[in-house]
């Protein structure tokens, strides 16, 4: 065996053993000065290293056939990246846990996608509002169409993870997604395009630090979670109840000594509660305006497009296809929807003095042209444009 693939296989076993346990390869390397030097040692040098807890008798052969079976099967557009190897990302290595090495997939090379301190995690929860959805939107965008356009990284989950994915990627940005499973998996299922589109996307990746095989359980998103939070030199909690994925993220970006932001939420709103709790124990910095927040992360002066008002948008589009007295209708709609965001078709058509047929027309046809967005109980909105 070279020793290059010696020490890189070496390095893919440890992590297959310990990765829930990430201190002690990196303690048996730095005492040991290599991975491969750990394999070889016998039995008896083991444990007088490892004490009375018996994780010597893990370190065997057949774990280095184990690792040698995963890293030629790998697909052709994955590889493993061993700690202190080419392309495995400084910000991480710096994190006083970092994984023994990554499985990462990509169009790209990882020191393409890794910049160092240009990485920024966006997190939050699964069942976000339409607050947190639009506010997500507007934040990744921000970023992306800012003089520097950092990496946005996030977990590839529902909700605000899933945001952040797309709105960086269709505003023209770079994504990582840190996945819970083994690299050849997706879940949730239905972000199978999202992380084709991720992986297909020159910059962007997928990245784990679990082994090919390896299901989606509950305990596996904790340990993913320090992955998001060691790649990024900061953390943005868009919109987090006050237990979750997203919180125990924030929280340990803090314990890095990484800065952590949150947008603040309707003290009312359970999926504020958390964001607005680590402003509270001022963990977090809060995001109070977009422009001004871009800029004091030295990402100054945004490229931002000023957006055109909704009321003459809607006003340009449909004036082209429908009387002006029905265009101008379809505006003063467009414009009370965005005043009142959330808002049903029942409560349109008190608003505006007309009965729910015509209400439901009218949002029906603002929807059709991409203007308005209701949510699983019908409640509209101004998307993001």
């Amino acid at each position: 065996m070279e020793n290059a693939y010696e020490e890189h296989l070496c390095l893919c076993a440890l992590q297959n053993l310990f990765g829930f346990e990430p201190k002690i390869p990196l303690a048996l390397i730095d005492r040991l000065g290599s991975a491969a030097a750990v394999f070889s040692l016998d039995h008896e040098s083991l444990r007088e290293i490892f004490g009375p807890y018996g994780k010597q008798d893990l370190i065997t052969k057949q774990a280095l056939d184990d690792a040698d079976k995963v890293l030629s099967t790998l697909p052709p557009d994955c590889r493993f990246i061993g700690f202190g190897e080419p392309g495995y990302p400084t910000l991480l290595a710096e994190c006083p846990d970092p994984p023994a090495g990554i499985y990462y997939r990509s169009a790209s090379p990882p020191e393409m996608v890794f910049r160092d301190l240009e990485a920024i995690a966006v997190v939050g929860t699964r069942n976000c509002s339409s607050y947190g959805y639009d506010m997500c939107d507007k934040v990744v965008r921000a970023l992306v169409n800012s003089s520097r356009s950092p990496l946005i990284v996030s977990g590839l989950a529902l909700g605000i993870d899933g945001i952040a994915h797309r709105a960086a990627l269709d505003a023209g940005g770079t994504t990582v997604g840190v996945m819970a499973t083994g690299i050849e998996a997706v879940y949730p299922i239905r972000h199978k395009e999202l992380a084709r589109r991720m992986v297909q996307t020159p910059g962007c990746a997928l990245v784990t630090d679990y082994p090919p095989g390896t299901q989606p359980l509950a305990i596996h998103f904790l340990r993913r979670n320090r992955i998001i939070a060691g790649l990024s030199r900061a953390t943005i909690l868009a919109e987090s109840r006050i237990k979750g994925g997203g919180m125990i993220t924030a929280r340990l970006a803090a314990s890095y000594d990484r800065e952590v932001f949150a947008i603040p939420g309707n003290i009312d709103c359970a999926q504020s509660q958390g964001c607005n709790l680590l402003i509270r124990e001022k963990v977090a910095e809060p995001i109070t305006d977009v422009g001004e927040f871009v800029c004091s992360m030295g990402y100054a002066p945004p490229r931002l497009q000023t957006a055109r008002d909704v009321e003459v948008a809607v006003r340009e589009t449909f004036e082209k296809e429908l009387p002006q007295d029905q265009a101008e209708e379809l505006a003063q709609v467009a414009a009370l929807v965005k005043r009142h965001r959330d808002i049903t078709v029942e409560e349109l058509a008190h608003a505006i003095g007309t009965d729910y047929a015509r209400a439901a027309t009218l949002l029906g046809r603002l929807e059709a042209a991409g203007f308005a967005r209701p949510d699983l109980v019908g409640r509209y909105r101004i998307p993001p444009r």
